[in-house]
């Protein structure tokens, strides 16, 4: 559509093209609507001051409502996605005086029943994660389902129910207890609720149709009347002629028109057999596609990986390109373009030249010499740091838990047709529960205890007369604390850390994905001490190999 915009009221010095997409504020990254800074409040409903300020100075938010004022910390911001009528941002609020009661742990953190800002104008704001704590007086004799989880402080028992009996039909036993809706960083699974309770909380801002269209459609600004009612000021009503565009061009052109440029640079197929010669230097395949070296004109070498099955017409793919492209973390390769081309689906990375973690560590693939292989310290950091790269990307809510519903996925590394080895259970069949954040858990975990054997999970030869995979055979040696046996071991050191490794891996790859520790948890734990670490029950899954493996008593 060719468009010619033309203003139908108010002060064209203040119309909203004027407004950039976004806007940098300290530690928040990039800010864009409804996010403002207090400098240019007329490009926003949220404005946020000292964005130009000390970039690690707390960013607040304070807003007059209905006769009172209401300020919260914003610890992140989270790009907006495109949805059709309106538009829904995802940041997260701390909550200083509950985070003071948690760091304490203070009973007083379970009375706090936290509810979120109240609508504020166009805007209105969800918890995304919480849960209800039953806080109930000694005195009245509670009687709660036995799979009920309870929690004793000084003056009241707490009872919440853990995550695989999400219902209401224990409520009708508390009847008589208080009610408390706390925000949560994790299921509510485990035994003392300051686990999974938490002040920074993840929560959805949503803008209304109306306001959305009048910024997005309009490029008004969002205001009311002296009646109190919405009044889209400097709005600008669009004429033109039907030109015919490609669904995939329409979808891109809509996304870039209301979120601005994507940091990540577009390119359009025949650019990406150009970047890769033509596809000819292969460099891996797995569930999700192949992946290609290449060479950008500036001569920079990169990674592009080209996604097998197209379907759909693009739109959650824009969308999780933009999340991916904004991301930044020392642990988290960076997405440097994407490729939108028909059903043809591409994203291009900066290129690794050391390679992939396969060649160091799996001996019967690639046999290196003894002083180029990984030492255990190596192993441990790159285990830390692959944890913290994923805790970073559920924290911004980019993992499994957020697009499992979708029918296709450029974000999850590990979905149902990911590499065979690393799937979670719940990925085949969902007896074993809902696929959620845990999913990735289970595979980091695999990969992990593949790193301490040093060879695949699904092939591997231990010192035994019947088949055996290695989570097994590394359980049963923790279990029953015989020497781990495995010659990447040279001193104490490495087998500490081996230990803590494969304890940590097998929490994660719990059949149960509610018994899976959250990724904040496993960083937790793999920077803690061995000895605060419990052996898990050892998961009941046989190995997935399906022909015979040959056995000896080789020192792995």
């Amino acid at each position: 559509m060719m468009m010619l915009l033309v203003l139908v009221g108010g002060d064209e010095s203040k119309h909203q093209a004027e407004c950039p997409p976004s806007f940098s504020c300290g530690y928040l990254g990039n800010i864009s609507f409804p996010f403002t800074t207090t400098e240019r409040q007329d490009c926003g409903l949220l404005p946020i001051p000292n964005c130009d300020g000390d970039p690690m100075k707390p960013k607040m938010i304070k807003y007059h409502n209905k006769g009172k004022w209401f300020e919260f910390e914003v610890a992140a911001v989270y790009p907006s996605e495109l949805h059709s009528g309106s538009t829904t941002s995802t940041c997260v609020f701390r909550d200083n005086n509950l985070y003071k009661l948690l760091q304490n742990k203070s009973c007083e953190a379970f009375r706090y029943n936290y509810t979120p800002p109240p609508t504020y104008h166009f805007v209105s704001f969800r918890i995304v994660l919480y849960t209800t704590l039953f806080m109930c007086n000694r005195t009245l004799h509670i009687n709660p389902p036995t799979y009920m989880h309870n929690y004793t402080c000084p003056h009241y028992d707490l009872y919440y129910q853990p995550h695989s009996h999400a219902d209401n039909t224990s409520q009708s036993a508390f009847t008589a207890c208080t009610n408390v809706t706390l925000p949560t960083k994790d299921f509510a699974d485990a035994n003392d609720p300051s686990t999974f309770i938490t002040a920074d909380i993840l929560t959805e801002v949503k803008i209304t149709e109306e306001c959305a269209h009048c910024h997005y459609k309009q490029r008004g600004q969002c205001t009311l009347d002296n009646n109190e009612r919405f009044y889209c000021a400097n709005a600008m009503i669009a004429i033109g002629v039907a030109v015919k565009e490609s669904s995939t061009h329409q979808i891109i052109e809509e996304f870039l028109k209301e979120h601005g440029p994507l940091p990540a640079a577009r390119y359009n197929y025949s650019d990406v057999k150009k970047i890769t010669n033509s596809f000819r230097n292969k460099l891996g395949q797995g569930g999700y596609g192949s992946v290609y070296k290449g060479k950008l004109n500036d001569e920079r070498i990169v990674a592009v990986k080209v996604l097998s099955e197209p379907k759909g017409d693009g739109e959650d793919f824009i969308n999780e390109v933009a999340s991916i492209s904004r991301t930044s973390h020392v642990n988290v390769v960076r997405l440097l373009g994407f490729c939108l081309d028909g059903s043809k689906k591409a994203l291009i990375y900066e290129f690794m030249p050391n390679g992939s973690l396969e060649k160091f560590i799996y001996e019967e693939k690639n046999p290196l010499k003894d002083d180029r292989q990984l030492d255990c310290k190596t192993l441990y950091d790159i285990a830390v740091g692959v944890a913290r790269g994923l805790e970073y990307l559920h924290r911004g809510y980019f993992g499994l838990a957020k697009i499992c519903l979708r029918k296709e996925s450029i974000v999850s590394i590990f979905g149902a047709r990911g590499t065979p080895g690393y799937i979670a259970p719940e990925l085949f069949s969902r007896n074993f529960g809902g696929v959620s954040h845990k999913s990735d858990v289970y595979s980091y975990g695999m990969m992990v205890l593949e790193m301490v054997g040093r060879r695949k999970n699904i092939k591997v030869e231990v010192d035994c007369s019947s088949e055996l995979y290695f989570p097994h055979w590394i359980y049963k040696r923790l279990e029953l604390n015989q020497d781990l046996g495995l010659k990447s071991i040279k001193n104490e050191n490495d087998e500490e850390m081996v230990r803590k490794m494969s304890v940590v891996s097998l929490w994660c790859i719990q059949t149960d994905p509610s018994h899976r520790p959250a990724m904040h948890k496993v960083v937790e734990m793999l920077e803690g001490s061995l000895q605060m670490l419990e052996i898990p029950p050892k998961p009941f899954l046989s190995s997935p190999s399906t022909s015979p493996i040959h056995l000896s008593s080789e020192i792995l």
